[in-house]
């Protein structure tokens, strides 16, 4: 965006805000992931879609609720920047499965999306059998003034030990792809498990809407009807 665009946007936005025609900030959810949208559209809310293009390497992270938390800020600071001064709140979500230290190993594996074939069957390998933690973090940032809203939420999911060739059947299916940690328990990769203990079944699926509506509310971008519902 160049200097004058930016300036027009700026613009625009303290106009709207005080001629009253923007009494609350539009949302933005910064995720092509039709699980977080379809989630978000059943808890009542009306919001519009861009993707964030923002680097997702684990790498660089030890605790998986940091590297949750700090690439949800990512991605919904990035959108934010494109409608900087503008009444607009950015959603981010990133959704991380971790493996707790094991015997001679102090570091949590940490398990994003899986790039492959080998990739994906690695992980189920190393999920079979396994109490492991899904993370989900968060966070809500408003473009008007960059201000920030994170918070993270965290399931403890039990996986029963699966065959070489349930495996195999499962990376056949492609099932897999785009999903956290090479799952998706919303679909056929439900018999895999166990039990859930702690956070909810949308915080595996990718978005704890209670966490989300509570961080939208506390940006002043809830619509009222939700907020009274999140009251009583």
């Amino acid at each position: 965006m160049d200097a004058s665009n930016d300036a027009d946007v700026r613009g625009e936005g303290r106009a709207r805000a005080a001629d009253g025609l923007w009494a609350r900030p539009r949302i933005v959810l910064a995720s092509a992931s039709p699980r977080r949208r379809e989630l978000l559209a059943r808890a009542g809310l009306e919001f519009t879609i861009e993707p964030a293009d923002v680097d997702e390497t684990l790498a660089e992270f030890v605790d998986p609720r940091d590297a949750a938390v700090r690439l949800a800020e990512r991605k919904a600071r990035a959108v934010a920047e494109r409608h900087r001064g503008a009444p607009v709140v950015v959603l981010g979500a990133d959704t991380i499965v971790a493996l707790p230290p094991g015997a001679g190993d102090r570091r949590w594996r940490l398990l994003g999306k899986p790039v492959d074939e080998a990739d994906e069957r690695a992980m189920l390998a190393a999920l079979s059998g396994t109490r492991h933690a899904v993370i989900t973090g968060v966070a809500v940032v408003r473009a008007l003034d960059g201000a920030s809203f994170s918070d993270a939420e965290r399931t403890w999911v039990a996986m029963r030990v699966l065959v070489a060739s349930e495996i195999d059947e499962y990376v056949a299916s492609g099932e897999w792809r785009d999903k956290a940690g090479g799952y998706a328990i919303q679909e056929t990769a439900d018999r895999f498990v166990t039990g859930l203990e702690e956070g909810g079944f949308d915080n595996v699926v990718g978005l704890p809407v209670g966490l989300a509506l509570g961080l939208l509310a506390r940006a002043g971008s809830l619509p009222p009807g939700l907020a009274d519902a999140r009251a009583r």
